[in-house]
């Protein structure tokens, strides 16, 4: 007699994703594309959106798994500026 319908899954495009998720879309695609993130999918040719209960999910998962914090860079291998070690280390003249 009467069906019952689940409801339709919300879905956000990219500003509303923003104000989820501070990362840079740049990052956001490398997680998308190495299986870390929600994938975006196509709605129209122009319309990309993503379902907004995965990124709520991934952001809860997130909150409950520690991440590791990245280790700092070695400054003494940049290739313009390096930090060079100690007191008596050489410089060279500019």
């Amino acid at each position: 007699m009467g069906q019952t319908h689940s409801p339709l899954p919300r879905t956000i495009k990219k500003p509303e994703l923003r104000q989820m998720v501070p990362l840079a879309d740049s990052t956001i695609w490398e997680m998308e594309q190495r299986g870390e993130f929600p994938r975006r999918f196509r709605l129209t040719p122009r319309c990309v959106v993503w379902d907004l209960s995965e990124v709520q999910t991934w952001l809860e998962k997130r909150r409950r798994t520690p991440v590791t914090p990245a280790k700092a860079p070695d400054v003494r291998l940049r290739r313009s500026r390096p930090v060079h070690d100690g007191p008596g280390a050489s410089r060279p003249h500019l």
